[in-house]
C-alpha cells in the first residue's frame, strides 16, 4: 500500500502516540494476565489459518516479480505446519519466566535510605525487518511478554502476510484484555515510513533494524533514539596447534554447513601452521565434497592439494556469503587468529578449538565479540539454544544488549527509595 509522504507522516505519528498509550496500559498487567493474552494469540493465529495462509499466497505470487531467491522465497512461505510453529512459539514464551518487576540489586544505606533496582519494560519498540513473517510474531509477543508497546514495520515482499499476522495476534489478544494498539503494523512499505519512524523519538524509546547492511545503515543514520543493530554475521573458527583434529573437522563441518544462510554460521576458519599440513587437506576435502566452493590464502591452497580452491582476497575476510562458501587462512599462532578476528570480524561469534586451557582462556578474552565458544560449533550462538526461549536478534552493539536478545534484553530498570524523612544536609 502506497501514501504520499505527508499521509504516511501523519500515520506513523499516530500511531506512536497510540503505542505510548498502549505502553502505559501495558505496565499494569500481571504476568499470570500476559500470559492469559499470549496463550489467546496463538489460539488466534491458528483461528485465522485460512485468512493468513491466503495473504502469504499474495505475497508468493509476487516474489518473482520482485527478484526474491529461492531461500528468501522459503523464508516468507508459510504452510499449516509453519503457522503451528508460530502459534507454539507464541505459548512457549508465555511458559517463560517474565523478568519485568525483579529486583535486580537491593541496599540499605546509612541514612536510613532503601534502594531498589528494579526491571522494567522499556517502553515502545520500533522493529523494522525484512523477509520473514514470523518474525512479526516473534517481535511482538516477546516485546509484550516484557511491557512494551510495538511498531513494526516489515518489507514489501511479505506486507499481506505480515499484516494478517498482526491482525490476529491484537485482535485475538483483545478479548483476553491487550491493550489496544499494543501491537501495530505500519500497513504501507514506502521508504518514507522508515525514515518517519527513526525520526519519532518523542514515541520510540528503542528501534531494532533486522535486515541488510544497507537498511541498518540507513536506520542508524537517521535514528533520534537507540539503536540495537543486529548486523553481519562474519564468524570464525581458529583451530589451534593443541587442537583435536577429528573435533575441529565436526565442529567446522557443522558451523558452515548445518545451516550456512543464518548470521552464526561460520565464514572464515583460521588454521595454526603447525597442524596446517596435516588439517588442511582433510578439511579441504571434506567440505569440498559436500560442495562448500573454498577460497584460502596460499599457503592453504599450497597444503590442501585441490585444484578447485580458489584464492583468497582481502575482500574475502569481511564478507558475509550466507552460503556454501568458506575463507579459510593459516595464521602463524594465537595471537595472529585473534588480531585477524577483531581486525575483519564483526564482533559476532567466533570459536577456538583447541585441548591448552590456557590458549583457550587468553582467545575468550582477547577476542572483541559477542559470543566465543571453546570447542563447540559457532551454530550454537543463539537465544534458544542459549536457554532464553525465543530471541529477537543477535546483537553486535555492547550497549545496552550484546548477544542473543531475549526477554531481559528487552527490559530497563529505574531506582525506587524507600526513606521516612531523610533530608540531605
Amino acid at each position: 500500500m502506497s501514501k504520499n509522504s505527508e499521509d504516511i507522516k501523519a500515520e506513523v505519528l499516530k500511531m506512536g502516540a497510540q503505542a505510548r498509550a498502549a505502553a502505559r496500559a501495558l505496565t499494569k498487567l500481571s504476568s499470570e494476565k500476559k500470559n492469559e493474552i499470549l496463550r489467546a494469540m496463538a489460539d488466534s493465529v491458528m483461528a485465522n489459518e485460512a485468512a493468513i495462509l491466503e495473504a502469504n499466497e499474495k505475497d508468493l505470487a509476487a516474489a518473482d516479480e520482485l527478484g526474491l531467491t529461492a531461500a528468501m522465497k522459503d523464508r516468507l512461505r508459510l504452510d499449516s505446519e509453519r503457522l503451528a510453529a508460530i502459534a507454539g512459539g507464541i505459548r512457549e514464551v508465555a511458559d517463560l519466566h517474565d523478568p519485568t518487576g525483579e529486583i535486580i540489586r537491593e541496599w540499605d544505606r546509612p541514612n536510613g535510605l532503601r534502594i531498589q533496582k528494579k526491571r522494567t519494560p522499556i517502553g515502545v519498540i520500533g522493529i523494522i525487518f525484512e523477509s520473514r513473517p514470523n518474525v512479526t510474531s516473534d517481535a511482538a509477543v516477546l516485546c509484550f511478554k516484557t511491557g512494551n508497546a510495538t511498531i513494526l514495520r516489515g518489507g514489501k515482499e511479505a506486507i499481506h502476510s505480515n499484516l494478517a499476522l498482526a491482525a490476529a495476534l491484537q485482535e485475538g489478544g483483545a478479548p483476553a484484555g491487550l491493550p489496544d494498539h499494543s501491537i501495530q503494523l505500519i500497513p504501507f512499505t514506502d521508504r518514507e515510513s522508515v525514515r518517519y519512524m527513526a525520526e519519532m523519538d518523542k514515541y520510540l524509546d528503542l528501534i531494532i533494524p533486522r535486515g541488510g547492511a544497507g537498511l541498518i545503515e540507513a536506520v542508524v543514520s537517521m535514528a533520534r533514539m537507540p539503536v540495537i543493530k543486529h548486523y553481519d554475521g562474519i564468524c570464525h573458527v581458529y583451530v589451534d596447534k593443541q587442537a583435536d583434529l577429528d573435533m575441529a573437522e565436526d565442529i567446522t563441518v557443522n558451523s558452515k554447513i548445518q545451516k550456512p544462510s543464518v548470521c552464526n554460521a561460520l565464514e572464515t576458519l583460521l588454521i595454526h601452521k603447525d597442524i596446517a599440513p596435516q588439517f588442511a587437506p582433510r578439511i579441504a576435502q571434506n567440505l569440498s565434497a559436500k560442495n562448500v566452493e573454498l577460497r584460502g590464502d596460499e599457503k592453504f591452497r599450497e597444503l590442501c592439494g585441490i585444484d578447485s580452491v580458489k584464492e583468497a582476497t582481502d575482500a574475502d575476510w569481511t564478507e558475509e556469503y550466507l552460503d556454501y562458501i568458506l575463507a579459510v587462512k593459516v595464521v602463524d599462532d594465537l595471537d595472529a587468529a585473534i588480531s585477524h578476528i577483531n581486525h575483519y570480524g564483526s564482533h559476532h561469534t567466533e570459536s577456538i578449538v583447541t585441548g591448552d586451557e590456557a590458549a583457550a582462556e587468553k582467545f575468550q578474552l582477547e577476542c572483541d565479540s559477542a559470543t566465543v565458544f571453546w570447542n563447540a560449533s559457532t551454530r550454537f550462538s543463539d537465544g534458544g539454544e542459549f536457554g532464553f526461549g525465543a530471541e529477537i536478534g543477535i546483537s553486535t552493539d555492547k550497549l545496552h544488549a550484546r548477544g542473543p536478545m531475549a526477554l531481559e534484553e528487552l527490559t530497563s530498570y529505574k531506582y525506587l527509595v524507600f526513606g521516612d524523612g531523610q533530608l540531605r544536609g
